[in-house]
């Protein structure tokens, strides 16, 4: 992709899944990236380790250079520190990548307070918390930049038992909007993807059952689930100067499932 090559990139919750996958794409594509990660370093490891040798091959140094971030962003002084030491670090701050997310399964008038409290400050207050430091260190140094929000299907498709996450996605469609709006005269883009049902840890409750993944991919008009690559590959054309012109969007990336996959045969008039 152009314009990607000595950029820097801070990707959240990159230790694993779609945020694993973009940073290595994002790596592959030249820039240096900064991984995010909350709890466990060796997962942040794996990933620096698989993204340099997809970007360099076997060549020592081949100038794409990497960081690992600690930090929780439902915490404002994590988020602090991880954004200032990614710019300490690479010394400016190009890319943001709003990818960390959590999400939990309850009957809606079982939530309790506290977690609903949590999902939403991790999901949605996390995300805005990351763009809103990116977004002042992006107008500090005069240039531009660009951030893309990590959505889903569920931005637009109510899900049942899953209300919290739901309204975090919802909440992430509006946010990505309303910053792209804001501060498009400044040259900042914000756009997001949104990934239907995708082969990731956080879903191996159907990906690892064979019955339950064939239900899932039954309502999904390509007929199977999409991959974190694929993913990832959006987000590198987002973040490219070949989506120059590209801000305020949400690209679905899933197989349809947002075509009302229950028409395919019609059934009312």
């Amino acid at each position: 992709m152009k314009g990607l090559a000595g950029k820097n990139a801070l990707i959240t919750g990159a230790s694993s899944g779609i945020g694993q996958a973009i940073a290595i794409r994002l790596a592959q594509e030249g820039c240096n990236i900064a991984i995010n990660y909350r709890k466990t370093v060796e997962e942040a490891e794996t990933t620096e380790e698989i993204a340099l040798q997809k970007a360099c091959g076997q060549v020592n140094d081949c100038g794409v250079k990497s960081l690992l971030v600690q930090g929780d962003v439902s915490k404002e002084e994590d988020i602090l520190n991880m954004i200032n030491t990614t710019i300490d670090q690479f010394g400016s701050l190009d890319i943001l990548i709003n990818n960390a997310g959590v999400q939990t399964e309850s009957p809606s008038h079982e939530i309790e307070v506290d977690e609903f409290d949590r999902i939403l400050s991790i999901n949605l207050r996390g995300a805005f918390l990351c763009a809103r430091e990116a977004i002042k260190h992006f107008i500090a140094r005069n240039q531009p930049g660009t951030i893309i929000n990590i959505s889903s299907v569920h931005e637009v498709i109510p899900r049942p038992s899953y209300l919290t996450y739901s309204m975090s996605k919802g909440g992430m469609g509006n946010l990505t909007k309303t910053l792209a709006l804001e501060y498009a005269d400044r040259g900042i883009r914000v756009n997001a993807i949104a990934p239907g049902a995708t082969i990731t840890p956080i879903n191996e409750a159907w990906t690892e059952d064979s019955e339950q993944k064939a239900i899932v991919e039954s309502h999904i008009p390509m007929g199977r689930a999409g991959t974190s690559e694929e993913m990832a590959a959006a987000v590198a054309f987002l973040a490219s100067s070949e989506a120059a012109y590209i801000t305020g969007q949400t690209l679905f990336i899933d197989g349809g499932l947002t075509l009302y996959a229950d028409f395919r045969e019609s059934w009312s008039a």
